[in-house]
């Protein structure tokens, strides 16, 4: 009797099994979460720096960071037996592992390094102070000897010909320039965010130093001080003069920072730095918040220009989300939300009629003085009559008979052709009326008016200078702030539907509407739930007229499931609210008496959000006198 061997079916000979990774595959695989272009390793390695308490730090690359990465920081170093640790997975100094929500620095998984080295040629050499100096290389995952090497301080980590391991990587990589652009803006954020810290960035693609292509030297002074100084270092000039600081806090969260004025604005989100607990993140909560706080001020096709710090517990957020740590996750976002769009609306308030110096730099741009030339009195050849062309032939010369240049002034066409003076009437001064009634502008920001142009222009006349507002323009944001001012103080009167209209959603996108039910109500719209997963509908706003409840309802749950929370039924408010101003300011073309002038722009020095229209426009054009001497030479 033969025994058959035991069939093996053909699911179990399918069925995958499962195997252990070898350590080169897990470096890989945590360096294609980690790692994703060069611009990934120099966060990473500069943050490794600014964790080392590094007081500089320089970084050079090459090939926008693709052939070479340096990192050379002043840092403590470390010694040559943790060296071959810092190249291990998930080692670190930077947390014990008993609390991973009290982080207090940069990095902490400890995945970098080795991530690093396990896809490109990596060199550290590090010494710390009173020990020698050590160098260790990883390429491709394997890691050589330490060796004894020559360094002053502080540590260079060195990383060449990244992705040479993983060459399907080099494929997904930009072109040099596009590389480069993407390692300095990793640099010039990590640089706001450490104002102390001197940064400088070197390319060194064509050999020898190379050239610096972004430097900031260390500031000093207290929290403002030092962060204004690096702001107008990296972000320029005109963005420290036309920006609020920011100083708020609720609740044990804080808000720092500085926030620039609505009429200095961006065509495209590029302006907007955000950092949680010094870490720039890219939160689109957050973001979404900042473009709540200037909805108000700006069009839809502009935005804000911000760097704000929210610092806050770490207890109270986790930063542990994304691998890149790119983004963050609060334990109560509504109040971090809600913090965010109160200061930075308190602050545009307490800004006033204020408009950004960019305005008058623009203006001043505009105007461009006529190239100046010597005047020469011409004489010109009539043409000659038929009897002086045959004088002319009998040897007599024609007449010759002066002419007036062409760019003349007043006095010289005062002389007509025939040399008789021209009596011309004297031009009546309008200056006497409005200088007798109104008062001197010492004390007055906007000025005392002087006159109006086109009927839309008026011409205030400032203590050092000149002020020109759009009369219409200035009119419909006051008038449309006295309207927000009734609407928050007496509410959004409701119109009652003689039908209530409902509308069929799911259970859970009825509950999150509902939840916000109360905010809803005090704008004038009115639901209520009306079965399983729907809600009814019974009252509107009232300024809305007929509108569609149902595509309204669907939008505001639109934001409510994007953003957290719904801005769009109070767009919708404020965008008849501004056409209602718009019709009710006064009109271009409409002459205005002396005191008419000066009480608008009284009213403006009062009103907050002045400065710019219900767009975002500025409402008036400030011309310092020394900007105006220099357009006509006299400095």
């Amino acid at each position: 009797m033969t025994m058959s061997s035991p069939k093996i079916s053909t699911d179990q000979a399918s069925r995958p099994v499962i195997r252990q990774l070898d350590s080169g595959a897990i470096n890989r695989i945590a360096a294609g979460e980690v790692v994703e272009r060069p611009a990934s390793a120099v966060k990473e390695l500069v943050e490794n720096a600014v964790d080392a308490g590094a007081r500089r730090i320089e970084v050079c690359v090459a090939d926008g960071g693709k052939t070479l990465i340096r990192v050379t920081d002043d840092g403590c170093g470390m010694s040559a037996e943790d060296l071959p640790l810092a190249l291990s997975r998930h080692a670190t100094s930077k947390i014990d592992g008993s609390d991973l929500l009290n982080i207090h620095t940069f990095g902490f998984r400890g995945e970098a390094l080795p991530s690093l080295g396990a896809v490109g040629r990596l060199t550290i050499t590090s010494r710390p102070t009173g020990e020698d100096a050590a160098q260790i290389t990883v390429a491709g995952g394997e890691m050589g000897p330490v060796k004894p090497a020559a360094l002053t301080s502080g540590t260079v980590v060195e990383l060449r010909d990244l992705f040479y391991a993983t060459p399907a990587r080099l494929k997904f990589m930009r072109s040099d320039r596009a590389e480069s652009q993407a390692i300095s803006d990793v640099v010039k954020r990590l640089a706001m965010a450490e104002p102390s810290i001197g940064f400088t960035l070197r390319d060194v693609s064509g050999g020898g130093s190379g050239r610096v292509t972004f430097r900031s030297d260390p500031e000093t002074g207290d929290l403002f001080d030092a962060l204004r100084g690096r702001l107008a270092g990296v972000l320029g000039g005109e963005f420290s003069e036309n920006a609020l600081a920011i100083d708020a806090e609720r609740e044990g969260v804080r808000l720092t920072g500085y926030a620039a004025l609505p009429t200095y604005s961006r065509g495209a989100a590029v302006s907007q730095y955000l950092f949680v607990n010094g870490r720039p993140v890219r939160d689109k909560q957050l973001t979404g918040a900042l473009r709540a706080a200037y909805m108000d001020f700006l069009s839809r096709d502009r935005h804000p220009a911000a760097v704000l710090f929210v610092d806050c517990d770490p207890q109270k957020v986790d930063v542990n989300v994304h691998p890149a740590k790119s983004e963050v996750r609060f334990r109560d976002p509504g109040l971090v939300r809600g913090l965010i769009v109160s200061s930075l609306r308190h602050a545009l308030a307490e800004a006033g009629h204020r408009a950004s110096s960019t305005v008058a730099g623009a203006t001043l741009g505009a105007m461009r003085t006529e190239p100046t030339q010597p005047r020469v009195f011409q004489y010109q050849m009539d043409r000659p009559s038929a009897a002086a062309r045959s004088a002319s032939y009998m040897g007599q010369a024609p007449a010759m008979q002066p002419v007036p240049p062409r760019d003349t002034g007043f006095a010289e066409f005062s002389t007509a052709y025939s040399g008789r003076v021209v009596e011309t009437p004297p031009v009546p001064d309008m200056r006497p009326e409005l200088e007798t009634e109104a008062p001197e502008p010492a004390n007055l920001p906007l000025g005392v008016a002087r006159g109006q142009v086109h009927e839309n222009y008026i011409i205030a006349q400032t203590q050092d200078g000149m002020v020109i507002v759009d009369q219409h323009a200035a009119h419909e944001r006051l008038v449309y702030e006295k309207l927000k001012k009734q609407m928050a103080e007496n509410g959004v009167a409701a119109q009652a539907l003689l039908i209530p209209e409902v509308v069929d959603l799911s259970e859970g996108d009825s509950a999150r509407l509902l939840e916000h039910a109360g905010d809803l109500a005090r704008m004038g719209l009115s639901i209520e739930p009306f079965g399983a997963g729907a809600v009814a509908v019974r009252e509107t706003p009232g300024i809305l007229g007929n509108v569609d409840a149902k595509a309204m309802v669907l939008d505001i749950l639109d934001e409510l499931i994007d953003q957290g929370e719904s801005l769009s039924l109070q767009a919708r408010l404020e965008a008849i609210l501004s056409r209602v101003a718009c019709h009710g300011s006064i009109r271009s073309g409409r002459r205005m008496r002396a005191e008419e002038m000066d009480a608008l722009l009284r009213e403006m020095e009062a009103t907050p959000h002045s400065g710019q229209c219900n767009h975002g426009r500025p409402t008036y054009v400030e011309l310092k006198l020394s900007d105006i001497e220099r357009l006509f030479g006299r400095t």
